[in-house]
């Protein structure tokens, strides 16, 4: 059984990562609405990751016979500005999950959550990986700046992302 705190640490983390999902939907309509259809696609697959890490996180729960409770969720903004702009607010709203993350993580040594550690480790090495890959994304757009030929290649290339 996992203890009521690791409890509402893993449902916060639950709605953080939904949120986290529908932020992004919202940043591939813009994309979509900006005409850069293959980071709009990129942003969809990392939406659908990020349900994936909620389901994680609740299925961890439900294995262990606790439960998972889901809180409304704040309206994204519509407009997120130009490519990198986008990107870069990719990564620091990245930011902010691993932060989450590291206070999950705590939260599981705090209670000697042997098996909510393991867990959680493994979302602290996706997350390096999530920030690398924005970083990535955000080097290139930068230089390509201020040519429309290059920031459509790189759109193409995002398109690419694997479903």
């Amino acid at each position: 059984m996992i203890s009521k705190n690791m409890e509402k640490a893993i449902s916060d983390q639950v709605n953080k990562e939904l949120a986290s999902a529908y932020l992004y939907v919202a940043m591939s309509a813009h994309l979509e609405a900006r005409e850069y259809p293959g980071a709009a696609k990129w942003v969809r697959q990392q939406a659908k990751e990020e349900v994936g890490h909620a389901m994680k996180l609740a299925e961890h729960a439900f294995d262990r016979g606790s439960r998972v409770v889901l809180e409304a969720m704040e309206k994204p903004p519509v407009d997120f500005g130009s490519l990198e702009q986008t990107f870069k607010a990719i990564l620091e709203h990245e930011k902010k999950v691993t932060a989450a993350i590291h206070k999950l993580y705590e939260t599981a040594l705090n209670e000697k959550d042997y098996a909510a550690q393991v867990l959680v480790q493994w979302f602290i090495s996706e997350q390096v990986e999530e920030e690398k890959t924005a970083q990535e994304i955000i080097r290139q757009l930068e230089a390509a700046e201020g040519r429309e030929h290059l920031l459509l290649m790189i759109d193409h290339r995002l398109g690419e992302r694997g479903d």
